[in-house]
């Protein structure tokens, strides 16, 4: 199980979004595609990551009740997505293991990680399936 590589776990089916994209676009399409991460590429390489909770972060949420949409497009408007990402992201290699890729998510702390094959990013593995893929191989 050590020797296992990222790429029989990780998620291949990926969504990404471009760098000039909003934030509203990336939470809109977070939430069509049931995913908390999306890789940010510019050019087709990877130069961010963004989540679901960086985006709640700047939610006014039930702070000002029936205005809370409005609150929030606000906000959402005098930032950028580049503002927000996470630059220069953690990221694993294709020819790692899902063993490595359980070691730097503990170490860090971090919920997700791309996959990358040079600057290309190919896939992501997330905390989730990690858990899934030890629940099917420990029993």
């Amino acid at each position: 199980m050590k020797n296992i590589p990222v790429t029989e776990v990780m998620t291949k089916n990926l969504v990404t979004i471009s760098h000039k994209s909003s934030l509203d676009d990336a939470e809109r399409l977070m939430r069509k595609n049931h995913i908390r991460h999306l890789p940010v590429v510019k050019s087709g390489k990877l130069v961010g990551i963004i989540s679901l909770t960086d985006i709640l972060r700047l939610s006014f949420g039930d702070t000002y009740q029936e205005d809370e949409e409005v609150v929030d497009v606000a906000v959402f408007n005098m930032l950028t997505l580049e503002s927000v990402m996470v630059n220069h992201p953690t990221t694993i290699n294709i020819n790692q293991t899902v063993m490595d890729a359980a070691q730097i998510l503990a170490e860090k702390e971090f919920h997700a990680l791309p996959v990358v094959d040079g600057e290309k990013v190919v896939g992501i593995v997330t905390t989730t399936d990690l858990i899934k893929f030890f629940v099917k191989n420990l029993n």
